[in-house]
């Protein structure tokens, strides 16, 4: 078994930002709601980054991204894998991504941080597989 954690773009955590700024603000006026803008902002991010992560083990490709995204999709059925920068929704925390067509028409998009690695993970095992820069 293989896991491989999602690479991060650190710019796509401005956003967060944001609510953390006016939770300081909040505490800086002595208003102890603040904290809890500031916790759960943080909190929420480490766990965005902790649970997006891809597995590779026994031909399955596991993907999970915290508690709403969790495909498994068969090695066997992936048909083609290319780079990609799309910035759809998808289970990946940076633009750096690879897209995974498999079945027929099914498609996801990922961002593992050893791409390199992934990606002969993945050929071992299927080596059909066409791959496009």
């Amino acid at each position: 078994m293989k896991i491989y954690k999602s690479k991060i773009d650190w710019w796509l955590i401005i956003p967060f930002l944001i609510p953390i700024y006016f939770g300081i603000i909040e505490v800086l006026k002595h208003n102890k709601s603040g904290w809890l803008v500031i916790v759960a902002t943080v909190a929420f991010v480490v766990f965005m980054y902790r649970s997006t992560y891809y597995i590779i083990e026994n031909n399955t490709l596991t993907v999970r991204s915290m508690f709403i995204v969790y495909e498994k999709i068969e090695i066997s059925s992936i048909k083609k894998i290319y780079k990609t920068r799309n910035p759809l929704s998808s289970p990946a925390l940076s633009l750096n991504r690879l897209a995974i067509v498999y079945n027929k028409y099914d498609e996801i998009m990922i961002s593992p941080e050893e791409k390199v690695d992934f990606m002969d993970e993945i050929l071992k095992l299927n080596p059909e597989i066409s791959v496009k820069s």
